[in-house]
């Protein structure tokens, strides 16, 4: 066999139809001592799906992308636990890619849809430019985007209200009697960073606080940029009594600084991070955060790309996930 295993070989072998075979080899319904059978003498023989043939003929390869900026983010793993499943339970598998929030790495996602190598994207980009919005008008196949895109784009959205979630975390700090809240941010040319600053003035004003420059921090959405941040914020002022951090991670290495600051959580500083990932439970003190929905914004992206798969002629969707505030040990004091 110069030319490998076919069906009729294998069903020869199986002693089966060439219809079972095909049957089986195509993910079809059969008698399990059939299926048995088949695939005891497919890997016998040697034989190798030929995935690229079949995709051609049926123009479908069963296969979804998800492109995240990080995927050592807490919070894109929980979008891909939700939509795995709910993917995998339609018969499509999960291609991951992560484009360290890269601008030119997002668009040439965007730009391999044309050589349908899967059926759909899920992308969750946290700068969008004019590129994307270009490129996302003229994608080769369905797309749907976690994160703020402009009103009116013609694509799928699931977005989050990180503006309200803000307010949440400030107007529970101001509750708590803080009034010198310092703010730890990620850059501005990000959606959630410029999103999370505008929030963050409104909370204040809306609190009757006035907005300090100095107890503001820009730096990255990371564990060692809010170390780094909240450092260089208690160099400069030492009396800040509360933290708002635009995510987690950031309120991780805030926690980590106070600690070597020697100041105590929450007693001598309140800390809210955002996103409530699996670290916010775990951290030490518990962290009170903001939950954005990201297990919620994973599955609803996952049920509007099927059904964009099934009716490709429908409006564009627009899904908002609200926020909760998950109150923790870093802002009660327990007794």
């Amino acid at each position: 066999m110069p030319d490998g295993p076919t069906i009729t070989t294998i069903a020869e072998h199986a002693g089966v139809s060439i219809a079972s075979v095909s049957r089986v080899l195509n993910g079809l319904p059969t008698r399990p001592e059939t299926e048995r059978k088949v695939m005891r003498a497919a890997d016998e023989l040697g034989y190798v799906r030929n995935a690229v043939a079949r995709s051609l003929k049926s123009r479908r390869t069963h296969q979804i992308a998800f492109a995240m900026a990080d995927i050592g983010n807490p919070v894109y793993l929980a979008m891909v636990r939700q939509i795995q499943p709910v993917l995998k339970a339609a018969g499509y598998r999960l291609v991951l890619h992560s484009t360290d929030a890269v601008v030119a790495d997002e668009i040439d996602v965007l730009r391999s849809l044309g050589e349908r190598y899967v059926d759909g994207l899920i992308m969750s980009p946290i700068r969008v430019t004019d590129d994307h919005l270009k490129m996302i008008e003229t994608a080769r196949a369905p797309v749907v985007i976690i994160g703020l895109v402009p009103d009116g784009t013609a694509v799928d959205n699931v977005r989050a209200d990180s503006r309200e979630g803000v307010r949440l975390a400030v107007g529970h700090l101001h509750e708590l009697g803080r009034r010198r809240i310092g703010f730890l941010n990620g850059p501005l040319d990000t959606v959630p960073g410029a999103a999370r600053d505008a929030a963050f003035r409104e909370a204040l004003e809306e609190c009757g606080l006035p907005y300090d420059p100095a107890l503001v921090e820009v730096g990255d959405f990371y564990r060692e940029a809010g170390a780094l941040a909240a450092r260089r914020l208690l160099e400069r002022d030492g009396d800040v009594d509360a933290l708002m951090c635009a995510n987690d991670l950031i309120a991780l290495g805030a926690l980590d600084v106070l600690r070597q600051y020697g100041k105590r959580v929450p007693q001598d500083v309140a800390v809210v991070g955002m996103d409530d990932t699996d670290l916010a439970a775990a951290s030490w003190p518990t962290l009170t955060s903001v939950s954005l929905g990201s297990a919620e914004r994973g599955r609803a992206a996952a049920q509007l790309l099927l059904a964009r798969l099934e009716d490709g002629g429908r409006a564009p969707t627009v899904v908002t996930v609200p926020p909760r505030l998950i109150v923790r040990e870093s802002t009660l004091e327990t007794s």
